[in-house]
Order: structure tokens, then sequence, then C-alpha cells
């Protein structure tokens, strides 16, 4: 295994989903290379911070009354099921259990595509804080950022200097999300940390409807485990800003980037 095959496969080894041979093989080259092995402690680390900022929500009250229902608690009435009512009484209940379940999936299709995405880039932002070294290289500006991406993502990623605001273009590495490479852009504003995440859109589930306006284009305003996030697309390729900030802020904030990325590229 290459070193790039042994990280992009640290989720599945960590929580032991691999076939033993693989599993083996990835542990071999673990305990022999020092980069992935580092890479390795910082997936367990995120892991961990993961684990501490999801919350846990308790079912909702009309979910509980619906089960309630479907589990079959007594009637109010006295009289004796008929046979008929005894034989169809299964089906009954199976038609309501298709009924609810298929109203909650229709109305939370869209909005789990987006907390897809949405997890996903609060993900790469919390590698971000976990990571010692999390640029690749340090900002002397987007006109020496920018150059240092040449050959390593298959596309040119907008690297956005924000005049005449707070945000300060700390520098860049290269990320993934899900199984796309992506500019991994860092901005400081104040004492936050802002990630700007600029990748390929194709083949991802990317709902357009429920979209706001983001300054010249159109995208949806997220949050998720404490982070607040926006995503929209301009150009041929998708952009996720994330940070702890107030969510009015990053909105703000997310125009500016917005208008530079169309600015630049075209919408």
């Amino acid at each position: 295994m290459t070193c790039e095959d042994v990280q992009n496969r640290l989720r599945e080894f960590s929580r032991h989903l691999l076939d033993p041979a693989a599993h083996a093989e990835m542990d071999a080259h673990l305990q022999g290379c020092a980069a992935c092995s580092s890479a390795e402690r910082l997936e367990h680390s995120l892991d961990e911070l993961l684990e501490q900022r999801l919350p846990r929500y308790d079912a909702p009250t009309s979910l509980k009354r619906r089960l309630g229902l479907l589990a079959g608690r007594p009637a109010t009435s006295r009289r004796e099921p008929t046979r008929w009512a005894r034989a169809i009484a299964p089906a009954m209940a199976a038609g309501i259990a298709l009924f609810v379940v298929g109203g909650l999936v229709q109305r939370s299709t869209g909005r789990s595509e987006l907390a897809s995405l949405t997890s996903e880039a609060v993900n790469d932002h919390l590698r971000v804080l976990a990571s010692e070294h999390p640029l690749d290289v340090e900002s002397g500006g987007s006109h020496q950022v920018k150059p240092w991406f040449e050959g390593k993502l298959d596309f040119a990623p907008v690297v956005p200097a924000v005049e005449g605001s707070e945000l300060r273009l700390r520098g860049g590495s290269v990320g993934y999300v899900f199984d796309r490479k992506a500019a991994v852009l860092v901005y400081g504003l104040r004492r936050h940390v802002v990630t700007l995440l600029v990748f390929r859109p194709d083949g991802l589930d990317w709902p357009d409807r429920d979209t706001r306006q983001i300054g010249p284009v159109r995208g949806h305003e997220m949050s998720a485990r404490g982070f607040n996030v926006v995503l929209w697309r301009s150009g041929g390729l998708a952009y996720a800003l994330v940070s702890d900030v107030n969510a009015e802020e990053l909105a703000q904030n997310a125009t500016r980037f917005a208008a530079a990325t169309v600015q630049e590229q075209g919408p």
C-alpha cells in the first residue's frame, strides 16, 4: 500500500472495517511510516473530539406518540375485536407504519443530503483545529497561496483575499471532502478559525430547494455540532465556509467570499 492508499482508508482501519489481510497490511505500513502514523493519530484524535462534541437528542414527543400507537396500546372500548378485525389488524398496523415512516423520510430526504455535506465540512474543519501543523503553505497573501496548489489538484481554486474585513488568510493545504481532493484555506477572524473548502461537486447530492441568497449566488446556511456552515456553488466548483463564529457574521463573510469567487470564475 502507498501512503495515499493508507491515509484514504484510515477511517475504515480505525473502525475495524477492513478485511484481516488489508488490516494487517495497513498496520505494518503504519508501524514503519512516520507520516502515516501521525495521520492515524490525528484521525484518532478527531474521532475522540467528535464523540465529545456530538450532541445526543431525545426522540420528539410526536414520534413517541406514533410509536406508541404502532405498538398497539389498549383501546378505550372494551368490546372484543371480531375475528375479521383480528385478522386484518397486522396489515393495518404495517400500513400505518409505512405511512408514518414514508412521510418522515420524504420530509427529511432533502435535509439529510445537506446534513451529510455539512457534517463532512465540519469534520474537515475539526481536522484543522486538531492538527499540530494544519498548513502546508503559510500565507504571504493569496498571490502566494494560489500558485502552491498547481499540480496538487485537478482544478484551480479561487483563493479569496477579502479586503476591508477582519479576515486574514493564514495559508492552505490539500484535504478531502468525501472521495475528492479539496483546497483547504484557513483564515483567522479575531480569535476564531475560519475554514474555506473548495472542491468539485460532481456526483454529490446537492439540493437546489430551500436555498438563500448569498451575495451573487444562492446557497445553504447550516449548523452542526456547534459550528456554522455556509454552502454554495460557483463556476463549476463547490464551497463550504465553516467556523464557530455566529451564523449572522459567518453569512456576512460568506457573501464576501461568494462575490470574490464569482468575480474570478464567473457564475
